[in-house]
């Protein structure tokens, strides 16, 4: 059986990531990758599907045992992707999705050049403001840090292995790119 791709997707808040990986999953060849954390669950969220969670000790442990793959802490939590998880889908060749911000990326394609890093971006920064106040959830304030951080992180969209543009209104054009970069890889 042929092992699946660990694809890496990164790109600024707003710029549809999470509108394009829906389309993506649709295709059963793909599985997201599930996070693990040190936070209680909320109302209604599932251990195994939402997130794997577990205690503090737990976490550490599986650092300290090379069982996470990248972590971060936030508000006092821990999150990380459980390398066990990946390994096992991508072994029943399941391609594994990995919806990672640009820093943890970079530590993962480090770990695992053999991943595919995809990018994705807005059409233009314009669009992209557009798209974060249309949204209205957050004030002006948060829009000009989320903006600011998006320029950071267009900075590093050269870094990745496939750059994709998110056009206003077709995110399954961008799961279609997406999914042939991977066919593509596949057959390398």
């Amino acid at each position: 059986m042929e092992k699946g791709i660990l694809l890496i997707v990164s790109g600024p808040s707003g710029c549809g990531k999470g509108t394009v990986l829906k389309y993506l999953l649709e295709n059963k060849e793909y599985s997201y990758s599930v996070s693990a954390t040190t936070r209680n669950p909320r109302e209604g969220e599932i251990h195994g599907v939402s997130y794997f969670f577990i205690s503090r000790e737990e976490f550490e442990a599986w650092l300290s045992q090379g069982k996470i793959l990248e972590h971060t802490v936030y508000c006092d939590n821990y999150y990380g992707t459980p390398r066990a998880f990946v390994e096992e889908q991508l072994e029943k060749g399941v391609n594994v999705v990995l919806e990672i911000e640009t820093e943890g990326a970079a530590n993962i394609k480090a770990l695992m050049p053999h991943a595919l890093s995809v990018f994705i971006a807005p059409p233009s920064m314009e669009d992209l403001e557009n798209r974060l106040v249309g949204r209205g959830t957050e004030d002006e304030a948060t829009v000009a840090k989320r903006l600011a951080k998006a320029r950071e992180e267009m900075k590093l969209a050269p870094t990745y292995d496939v750059v994709i543009v998110n056009e206003d209104g077709a995110p399954e054009k961008a799961a279609a790119q997406i999914h042939k970069a991977v066919t593509a890889k596949k057959t390398v």
